[in-house]
């Protein structure tokens, strides 16, 4: 009752509702927006692993006969920043035209292929400049030569829990004469 009354109270009480308003306006919640963020600077920083999809741009090339590898160029071939993709470097690309989309193999390295970007070879030059710079989905199915280093697929993962299970359960040990044992 003594807030009502008096005007320096409800001046004070009027600007300390405000000042709280202000900071709690003012704070960053953890809402869709700023996890999806944190997730893109996260993407943008870190080394990609095997199963990693990775936002990446794509162009074509055409030109040269070998690769930095050594292997001649064929439809199937990428050329990538070895940093971020080594090469022997196994991906899918996913783009809107299935044209391009699939497998395909960082066999290639070049001056102008830094950061994210992956260069797919197409033995047309018209094709390749027809295609131009494009925004792709890439995932990484194996990092470099290593095959310790790909993405276990599902016979893999079935396999290891099955020598799990064998592991887990030994079976009774036969006699080598091959009766059964008595209990």
């Amino acid at each position: 009752m003594q807030i009502s009354q008096s005007i320096v109270l409800r001046t004070l009480a009027t600007l300390t509702v405000a000042l709280v308003y202000v900071f709690l306006y003012e704070t960053t919640t953890r809402d869709s927006r700023y996890a999806a963020r944190q997730a893109t600077i996260a993407e943008a920083t870190s080394l990609p692993q095997a199963g990693a999809q990775l936002a990446f741009t794509a162009t074509a090339y055409c030109k040269g006969d070998r690769t930095a590898s050594g292997v001649v160029v064929r439809t199937g071939i990428a050329a990538a920043d070895p940093a971020l993709l080594p090469v022997g470097t196994v991906v899918r690309v996913d783009l809107p035209n299935q044209r391009y989309s699939g497998i395909w193999t960082v066999m290639d390295t070049g001056p102008a292929v830094q950061g994210r970007v992956i260069d797919l070879y197409l033995w047309s030059c018209t094709e390749a400049l027809a295609f131009g710079r494009r925004p792709v989905r890439l995932t990484v199915l194996r990092l470099g030569w290593n095959p310790q280093m790909s993405a276990p697929g599902l016979v893999d993962r079935m396999f290891r829990q099955r020598e799990a299970d064998r592991t887990a359960s030994p079976r009774p040990s036969v006699p080598a004469d091959g009766s059964l044992p008595k209990p």
